[in-house]
């Protein structure tokens, strides 16, 4: 339960900086400390349920654009964690060129997300 709670602090974290980031291009519905933490937790589901579908359903795209075609699937888990999550108020919309503007979101959130699991994750078992 412990590195559950770690990844959504992780992604939240991650969101939080893809928006500051973007400010005045990703506006949050609710900018409270405890929306980035919901929108870490559908981001994780959306990670968990719905990436490896896709990842399945471009895989002539990934093996054409050899992997690049990844950063067209984390655009848009990105797009869609933000309609999810504005379901529950804790979203966020991207008024202008949303495709631009979730992509850049998208590799943000890779990039911190990639650096904070470096450090704050263990992933050696203990014998």
């Amino acid at each position: 339960m412990g590195k559950f709670l770690l990844r959504v602090i992780i992604n939240a974290v991650s969101l939080y900086a893809a928006v500051a980031l973007l400010s005045g291009h990703i506006l949050m519905q609710n900018n409270l400390w405890y929306a980035y933490l919901a929108l870490g937790l559908i981001f994780g589901l959306v990670n968990a349920l719905i990436r490896p579908v896709l990842m399945v359903a471009s895989c002539p795209l990934l093996i054409v654009t050899l992997g690049l075609g990844t950063l067209l699937v984390n655009t848009i888990l990105f797009l869609i964690v933000g309609a999810i999550g504005r379901a529950f108020q804790v979203g966020f919309i991207i008024p202008n060129q949303p495709f631009w503007y979730a992509f850049l979101g998208a590799i943000i959130v890779s990039i911190v997300s990639f650096v904070l699991s470096r450090f704050l994750v263990d992933d050696k078992k203990s014998a």
